[in-house]
């Protein structure tokens, strides 16, 4: 049916695309955060061991992870090793299996925009609030938060947009229950040789995934209009 077909491999690829953003800004802000205040000498470092897993092809990295994930892999072995399992677990064909390769290829691009903001916050704001008697979580909800959320709208862009089209990952990873928009436009296109219809779906997908980058564009030009206002009136 038309549900089955298309509807529903649509909405279980912005589920998947959305909760793997939304581990890779858990992920990803800490370890931002720790790299904008580390040493600089140490910066470097850390920058290039963020971008290491480019240097290597993203299909390598999966077929990696299958490894890892397999039911006679390096995890399951591990844990029954240690006694914590009496079978292996079904961790493969799963949504988990998905999340872990999205969080795997896309991490690095959640990382590098939240660092580019950090690094360039000023210390003085901080330590102004600190000594205003705000707490270290009123610090972060109230200064450290706002000054890097065009960092967290820009990683989140990076990740939840390729994410949402997706076709290598789920195909190797997923199961039948992971179908996603990127293997339907696969079998359209290839296996069906319905170009129109495959050209109509990526048309929709596209005009679909351009709605985040509007709303983010326009919040951009609202906070440069406030402080604009903010400007002219002092």
């Amino acid at each position: 049916t038309y549900w089955q077909d298309y509807i529903g491999p649509a909405g279980n690829s912005i589920k998947l695309a959305f909760f793997s953003t939304i581990v890779c800004l858990i992920l990803a802000y800490p370890m931002a955060w720790w790299i904008a205040r580390s040493n600089a000498k140490w910066r470097a470092v850390l920058l290039v061991m963020v971008m290491l897993p480019f240097w290597t092809s993203s299909l390598l990295r999966i077929y990696a992870l299958i490894g890892l994930l397999n039911p006679n892999g390096f995890i399951n072995n591990i844990l029954i090793w240690m006694g914590l399992t009496d079978s292996p677990l079904r961790m493969m064909q799963t949504d988990f299996s998905i999340y872990m390769g999205m969080v795997l290829t896309y991490l690095p691009l959640m990382i590098l925009p939240l660092y580019a903001v950090m690094v360039r916050l000023d210390n003085i704001v901080i330590e102004a609030a600190t000594d205003l008697g705000a707490s270290s979580v009123g610090v972060w909800w109230t200064v450290i938060l706002p000054l890097t959320f065009p960092g967290v709208i820009a990683g989140s862009l990076l990740v939840f947009i390729p994410a949402v089209g997706e076709f290598v990952i789920p195909a190797l990873l997923g199961g039948p229950d992971q179908l996603m928009m990127g293997k339907v436009l696969w079998t359209e296109f290839f296996r069906n040789r319905d170009w129109p219809v495959a050209a109509a779906i990526a048309m929709l997908l596209l005009a679909i995934l351009t709605v985040p980058i509007i709303y983010a564009r326009y919040q951009d030009g609202r906070d440069d209009h406030t402080t604009n206002s903010r400007g002219d009136m002092s």
